[in-house]
């Protein structure tokens, strides 16, 4: 045989192997995929949460402008036989330009005009009407779009919460918190996991009420963020992705959820900026016929909220200045 004949024949044998090898990693590759994406989904006991929640219809929000997109993130206090209220309403905001997310909290007992139901909490805009009827209270009172909604199941956070953060996140207790939590979380810094967490970012008895709530939300999300851009996040993120399938009601298409994703990691040390409305100096807290609510200036907190957005308020962590 030629000289040339053996080497040709050596180089189409190492093709093969070469071939063979990258065959059976993209196998292992999909396997690990499916494997650990069906891991995630069997974390739910009881089904998904889109089979679990009431049809409430189409949700209307129009289509992003000008390189934003606002998605509405309700997190349900709905526990067995309790109604089902948004216990926790935040805006995510995500600019694809600068690739920057900056988190809007309404407070949930914020006095607000519902369409159809007039001047309610707004937390009640879900039990009304869902995801739809909420979006269009925002707009009717805050001049505001959202693009798209994903709603969270508690049952499910801490699960999340563990996959993005399997040694948990660092938080500083301030004093005991235990009063309707169903557990006891002692004062000082910690790293806190699951349903320690979950008990973390749901306590709302003590002096800052709601507002300190509304805060540690803030903060927890803000550090799972970082987490989610981390090596370890990433190798998990089938698993996510399959939880996320189960505790997780959204309308958000996969394209866009990639662009999201990809402007984080490129962007991934950016701190995250928040708010909180109402705004300082904005309310008084009242009591009408739905109850204690807090009566907002409106034209005050659009303001705020539109300098938040612009990038022109010095707001930039907790709504305080």
């Amino acid at each position: 045989m030629r000289r040339i004949d053996i080497r040709q024949k050596k180089k189409k044998k190492k093709f093969g192997i070469l071939i063979s090898i990258a065959l059976v990693l993209l196998g292992l590759g999909v396997y690990y995929w499916f494997d650990q994406y069906n891991q995630g989904l069997s974390l739910s006991e009881d089904g998904t949460l889109k089979e679990k929640n009431e049809d409430f219809g189409i949700f209307d929000g129009p289509e992003p402008q000008f390189g934003e997109i606002n998605i509405m993130l309700l997190g349900s206090d709905a526990r067995k036989d309790e109604e089902g209220r948004s216990d926790t309403l935040i805006i995510a905001n995500y600019n694809q330009k600068t690739e920057k997310v900056k988190l809007i909290s309404i407070m949930r007992d914020t006095y607000v005009n519902i369409p159809g139901y007039g001047m309610q909490k707004m937390n009640s805009a879900y039990s009304f009407g869902g995801p739809e009827l909420v979006r269009q209270t925002i707009k009717e009172n805050f001049d505001l779009d959202v693009h798209y909604y994903a709603m969270v199941n508690f049952n499910g956070f801490p699960k999340i919460a563990d996959i993005l953060a399997p040694d948990g996140i660092e938080v500083d207790i301030p004093y005991t918190m235990s009063h309707g939590i169903y557990m006891t979380l002692h004062p000082g810094v910690q790293r806190l996991q699951g349903e320690q967490l979950l008990g973390y970012v749901r306590f709302r008895h003590d002096s800052k009420n709601d507002f300190g709530r509304v805060a540690r939300q803030q903060e927890v999300l803000s550090k799972l963020k970082d987490e989610a851009v981390s090596m370890h996040s990433l190798m998990n993120l089938p698993k996510l992705l399959g939880a996320a399938d189960a505790y997780i009601d959204t309308n958000l298409d996969k394209m866009t959820m990639l662009s999201i994703g990809k402007g984080i990691l490129d962007n991934k040390s950016e701190k995250i900026d928040t708010l909180r409305i109402p705004v300082d100096n904005s309310y008084r807290p009242e009591r009408v016929r739905v109850g204690e609510v807090l009566a907002i200036d409106f034209d005050k907190n659009k303001e705020e909220l539109n300098k938040f957005l612009e990038g022109t308020t010095e707001i930039v962590e907790n709504g305080k200045k």
